[in-house]
């Protein structure tokens, strides 16, 4: 991909483009993040949860499923009404960017982004997170990664070709640096600069498959893919396809990483 970047606002609206397909063709996340949200930041029934940025809800119904009582920040109108058409009368939906947004202070006990935190300014983002978690609350932010992880991936160096001059995602490194997601360095200071203490980072590696359809749909839920006009999109999301039948049969398996931060607001 080049060396551009997509602009923020611009990402925040791509994936309410068509909310379903993106819902039905994202595999969610690793199991073990929600476990280290019950062990280690308390998550259970009555838990304040606030979260921000939950697209179509992937997280946000394991939340529900684990006892969370949910506040979701959503600044993209297509997908809050998306949340409030399918989670309408489990979660309180705000059409609101974190930024600009005053949820009430210390009232949470755990902020949680499920692959959204990239598209939010990180300082800002975090001193709300501060004020917003009661003393002894956590924050949590995780990305599912589909190919920035340090195991080869075979699909990755077959497609990579046809992404070559796309304008790349915020969740690309910085140059000489780890993808976003994997700069532990920068993440966890981040957290602690904001305040924040015992901040923490896990890695879970899980197995994902994909059948030709399937796998065709995932890539076009990826912002560079997405934001392009429908032939380019079309072109490309072809090409995947093509990729898929002829060189791996029709069945495309990867291992995918999520990459999760915690941290906790002092007592």
């Amino acid at each position: 991909m080049s060396g551009r970047r997509i602009d923020r606002r611009e990402g925040r609206r791509l994936f309410g483009l068509d909310p379903a397909a993106y819902d039905s063709a994202r595999p969610g996340h690793a199991s073990e993040v929600y476990e280290i949200l019950v062990e280690r930041c308390g998550l259970a029934a009555g838990t304040w949860v606030l979260e921000v940025g939950p697209g179509t809800g992937q997280a946000t119904r394991r939340l529900l499923d684990l006892g969370a009582q949910v506040l979701a920040l959503e600044p993209d109108p297509a997908l809050a009404a998306y949340l409030e058409d399918t989670l309408s009368t489990r979660i309180e939906v705000q059409v609101v960017a974190l930024e600009e947004a005053e949820p009430a202070s210390a009232r949470f006990d755990l902020a949680v982004a499920a692959s959204s935190f990239h598209w939010v300014d990180e300082e800002l983002g975090l001193a709300k997170l501060f004020e917003a978690v009661r003393p002894g609350g956590w924050v949590a932010l995780w990305w599912t990664l589909f190919g920035e992880s340090d195991q080869p991936d075979a699909f990755i160096s077959a497609t990579s070709p046809l992404l070559e001059a796309l304008v790349a995602s915020p969740t690309g490194g910085r140059e000489g640096r780890p993808a976003h997601a994997l700069d532990s360095e920068a993440r966890l200071g981040a957290l602690l600069a904001a305040g924040f203490e015992v901040a923490e980072h896990d890695l879970a590696r899980w197995e994902a498959r994909w059948d030709t359809s399937g796998i065709r749909a995932l890539y076009g839920t990826f912002s560079p893919i997405a934001r392009l006009d429908v032939a380019r999109k079309t072109e490309i999301l072809d090409g995947v396809a093509r990729i898929a039948e002829r060189d791996f049969g029709g069945r495309v398996d990867r291992t995918l990483v999520t990459s999760l931060y915690t941290a906790r607001r002092p007592r």
